[in-house]
């Protein structure tokens, strides 16, 4: 019921194991295409769920889910919850999905690689520069990345000084105000927009992030997602901190935002 859960099962190899899914996992994976959609994280279809008779529905228990969780479980469903807020969070859910579908072993060893790729940041970007970072999540209104989430962790780890955790939640929503007074020196921006993020944040040409050309735009999901590809994120969240001055980023392609 929720995209994150589906790429973890499928990242695990255990995509036989999906009867049915969430729209945005339809949309985000392909090759869930012909098993029964189940709706939006907000409108799911009891009936649709009860008719794909699964042995299990995960979901995460958001305000939106917690009413449907309990229609589930009302109709004999057993319902496995799931929370990835934290990064530790993450790897957690990816550790109890392999358990429940026997792929304990796969589990391991994706946790194994993302805490290998999380040390190897952290060492690559120890001596350089701690610049003061901006994540932007929506730009109109503008949500940006605060604290206590898995996101500002892995900036943390990319040796970001995130300027949104003074703020309060995980996703707080910005002032333009706010972003113009504290002046970041780097600007992320995974927002879905259109428009290239450069081009979009020319209009604050008195931030340092425009002026020194440090804005950078993420694909949507690509740093986002609480999902089993942690070890990518926090590569591309370091390589967006400091481009060519992570040498890691620069030798390689695939690293590059």
């Amino acid at each position: 019921m929720n995209p994150s859960l589906s790429a973890m099962l499928l990242a695990l190899g255990a995509g036989d194991t999906l009867v049915a899914a969430d729209e945005w996992s339809h949309r985000n994976h392909p090759e869930l295409a012909g098993r029964p959609n189940v709706g939006g994280l907000t409108d799911p279809s009891l009936e649709v769920v009860v008719a794909a008779q699964p042995d299990l529905v995960v979901l995460v228990p958001s305000f939106e889910q917690r009413d449907f969780r309990a229609r589930l479980e009302a109709v004999g469903i057993e319902v496995l919850a799931l929370d990835p807020k934290s990064f530790e969070d993450v790897l957690g859910a990816i550790g109890t999905l392999g358990r429940a579908v026997g792929r304990s072993a796969a589990a391991e060893a994706r946790i194994a690689a993302i805490r290998r790729a999380r040390d190897a940041v952290e060492t690559a970007v120890r001596d350089l520069p701690h610049p003061s970072v901006v994540f932007v999540l929506q730009r109109e209104p503008l949500f940006v990345v605060g604290s206590g989430s898995f996101i500002s962790e892995m900036l943390e780890s990319a040796g970001a000084r995130n300027l949104g955790a003074e703020l309060d939640g995980p996703y707080p929503r910005a002032a333009l105000e706010w972003l113009v007074a504290r002046a970041p020196e780097a600007l992320l921006d995974s927002s879905t927009d259109p428009q290239p993020a450069p081009d979009y944040w020319a209009q604050l040409p008195s931030l340092p992030a425009v002026r020194d050309q440090r804005v950078v735009g993420l694909g949507p999901g690509t740093a986002t997602l609480p999902g089993p590809w942690l070890d990518r994120a926090v590569w591309t969240v370091a390589c967006a901190v400091h481009g060519s001055r992570l040498p890691s980023c620069a030798d390689r392609a695939e690293l590059r935002p």
